[in-house]
């Protein structure tokens, strides 16, 4: 695998950003192409430095697409840059214009983790025919009941930084962070959806609610719960089991 490191111009954001690119040397392209989301505390750098995606990838031969998004839940920010104009829009139109990416819908994947696992589903149900399929681990999926973990547990650190995202009265659904209302409304094909969450992260209850709530609006969503923790090596290991569950599923 190629591993680049990309800086640009971000007009979406209004400011210069990084992306972490893997890409295949072993096939010709154009590549099928997953696109990789970090968590709060992370950065682009996060997947490459904490986990074995590379070898994955170069297992499974497709591309990787890693953005830096800051502190921004991938949501055009109330106060702050457009970042899901970015990530929906900009980085895709810039990455198939650099690199040789497939722009076939069976050939593109989205996934992320805890607050990219949020972005990673935001994008593909509000863009179902961009995507094969689309992954989220240990996602903050119901912004209003993270909330409520936050203020039970006393972390009033983020709250600022909340209401950049989603404005002073922190209006999840003005900022279109409802996934819920999203699945109620759309009226095309969703792609397949994958979630994971070990069973002593601290949003847990949070992803068993998605879970029935999407279900209970037939969204086609596979569920998968087990030991682990908001940790790495919990994520590390479920994206492998993810990418092996497409080939069983003839995703990828």
């Amino acid at each position: 695998m190629a591993l680049l490191q990309m800086q640009f111009l971000s007009e979406a954001i209004g400011k210069q950003t990084s992306v972490s690119i893997l890409l295949p040397d072993d096939i010709q392209p154009p590549y099928k192409t997953l696109y990789l989301f970090h968590g709060w505390s992370d950065d682009h750098s996060a997947w490459m430095r904490h986990s074995a995606i590379e070898q994955y990838a170069k297992r499974e031969q497709i591309a990787v697409i890693m953005p830096d998004v800051g502190l921004s839940y991938y949501t055009d920010m109330v106060y702050g840059g457009r970042y899901y104009t970015y990530i929906s829009k900009e980085l895709p139109a810039r990455m198939e214009r650099e690199f040789s990416l497939s722009t076939k819908r069976e050939d593109r994947y989205v996934a992320g983790l805890s607050m990219g696992g949020f972005g990673a589903l935001k994008w593909a149900l509000n863009e179902p025919n961009h995507f094969a399929a689309a992954a989220s681990f240990s996602g903050a999926l119901i912004i209003e009941e993270l909330l409520k973990i936050h203020k039970q547990t006393g972390n009033h650190t983020r709250k600022p930084f909340m209401q950049a995202i989603f404005g002073k009265e922190l209006n999840v659904e003005a900022t279109g962070g409802n996934l819920i209302k999203r699945i109620e409304t759309q009226t095309k094909a969703l792609p397949p959806l994958y979630q994971y969450c070990g069973t002593e992260d601290f949003v847990y209850d949070l992803n068993r609610l998605f879970r029935d709530q999407a279900r209970s609006l037939h969204a086609d969503i596979y569920y998968q719960e087990g030991p682990g923790d908001h940790t790495w090596d919990y994520w590390d290991a479920r994206i492998d089991e993810w990418l092996h569950q497409l080939r069983t599923d003839n995703l990828l």
